[in-house]
């Protein structure tokens, strides 16, 4: 029998910076956001992270999460969320961000079987809907997987930040601790959202993608 709590030791497991998705690589266009001194700043940081998360792809992702979540007993839904996350990316940088972390998720899990990931096999799975379709198969509530990826993604960037402006771990741990309140808004704004309530103004971070494909010196993948 799965309990909620071995569904929430799960996952902190899954969303570990130990766990081997590769997240530690990609920089979701941060690295070339801190070159031209959007985000060179603690200051810069947040507003940076905070446009993602409120308009850009940490809400679509939350979305797509708790879609994957809601259709995890269901192939033929699951499939149709899967292939719109999988569409949805702006530019070749994003795409290899997300399906690769999805790919590499979902390899992980296996430790952890489930039907699920014999649905998702054989095709190209973002980040969010492996998590949000590995952790409904556990008993993980929509919720609490939907704030921990967040978290996740955002503790990631901060932590590129660290390396690239560079940012003391103290500064950083401010940063995370800033963006607590808006995490849980975001949580708390995508509960019920459609598929069609997906959309990104955050232009900016978009366009940083983008560019960081030609970028003269890269320390990230994205």
């Amino acid at each position: 029998m799965i309990t909620d709590e071995d569904g929430f030791l799960r996952l902190l497991t899954w969303l570990s910076p130990a766990f081997p998705t590769g997240g530690f690589a990609y920089s979701h266009g941060l690295e070339w956001a801190v070159e031209i001194g959007d985000a060179r700043s603690t200051a810069g940081l947040i507003g940076w992270l905070v446009d993602i998360l409120e308009h850009g792809s940490g809400r679509n992702d939350a979305i797509l999460l708790r879609h994957a979540h809601q259709a995890a007993l269901n192939s033929e839904a699951l499939e149709q969320v899967a292939e719109l996350a999988a569409a949805l990316p702006g530019s070749r940088e994003r795409w290899l961000e997300t399906t690769a972390q999805g790919r590499a998720f979902l390899a992980a899990a296996a430790a952890w079987p489930t039907p699920v990931l014999g649905l998702l096999a054989g095709r190209p799975v973002a980040y969010p809907v492996a998590v949000g379709a590995v952790s409904a198969a556990h008993g993980v509530a929509e919720d609490r997987a939907t704030l921990g990826f967040l978290h996740a993604f955002c503790a990631n960037l901060v932590s590129a930040a660290v390396r690239l402006i560079p940012l003391g771990q103290q500064a950083g741990l401010r940063v995370m601790a800033a963006l607590e309140p808006v995490l849980i808004a975001v949580c708390n704004d995508t509960r019920g959202l459609s598929l069609d309530d997906i959309g990104s103004a955050a232009i900016r971070a978009d366009l940083a993608a983008m560019h960081h494909e030609t970028q003269y010196t890269r320390l990230f993948r994205t």
